[in-house]
C-alpha cells in the first residue's frame, strides 16, 4: 500500500514462539510450496512457507495451508496485536508467509503489482535477521531487527541483499481494511 513514508514502524512484538519454531522446523518445509518462487521470479532465491493465500480478484477466496497448521497458532497472535494496535478492525488478512533469504542471495528490486498491494497494508515482522542484510526501499536503507514490526511501502521500489552468513527470515502479512 502507498505510505507517506518507505515503511512505517509498528513497534515491538512478541515473536519468540514463533522465532523457537522457525528455527526448529524441518528443512523441506522450505521447499514445499514453491508457488511464490514460480510466480514471481523477483523471489526465487527465497524459500517460503505460505500459511494463507487467496484467489480471486476483486471477489476473494482465503485459503489457509498447512504452512497454517504449523504456524497458525503462534502467528495469529502476532497479528492480532499488530491490527489491533494500528489499524480498523474488521478488514481481512488476504496472505502470510514465512520468507527466508538464505546467506549470498538477494531479491532484486521491484514494487508489488497485483491490485490487492494497493489496498492492504503489507507488514513484516523480523524473526531472523543479521547486520549484513541490506534492504533498500526506494533510495533508503532500513534497519530491521528481530520483534520490530513494520509497514512496507511495497509501491515503492525495493530489494533485499544477504550478505551476511546466516538466514534472514521475516513473517510477512498483508491485511486488507473493511472497504465498507
Amino acid at each position: 500500500m502507498q505510505i507517506d513514508a518507505p515503511i512505517r514502524s509498528l513497534g515491538y512484538v512478541d515473536s519468540a514462539k514463533l522465532i523457537a519454531r522457525v528455527r526448529a522446523v524441518e528443512e523441506s518445509a522450505w521447499y514445499a510450496d514453491p508457488r511464490r518462487q514460480e510466480d514471481y521470479e523477483v523471489h526465487a532465491e527465497t524459500q517460503s512457507i505460505i500459511l494463507v493465500f487467496f484467489s480471486g480478484w476483486p471477489e476473494v477466496q482465503v485459503t489457509h495451508t498447512k504452512g497454517w497448521d504449523a504456524f497458525g497458532d503462534v502467528t495469529m497472535p502476532i497479528m492480532e496485536s499488530i491490527v489491533g494496535r494500528h489499524y480498523a478492525p474488521g478488514g481481512m488478512v488476504l496472505r502470510v508467509v514465512l520468507a527466508r533469504l538464505l546467506p549470498q542471495c538477494r531479491i532484486d528490486p521491484h514494487w508489488d503489482k497485483h491490485p490487492s498491494f494497493s489496498i492492504a497494508h503489507r507488514i513484516h515482522v523480523p524473526l531472523l535477521t543479521n547486520p549484513e542484510v541490506e534492504f533498500i526501499v526506494g533510495t533508503e536503507r532500513i534497519a530491521t531487527a528481530p520483534n520490530q514490526a513494520f509497514e512496507l511501502n511495497n509501491k515503492m521500489p525495493h530489494s533485499v541483499t544477504n550478505r551476511g552468513e546466516t538466514p534472514r527470515i521475516h513473517l510477512i502479512f498483508d491485511y486488507a481494511p473493511d472497504p465498507g
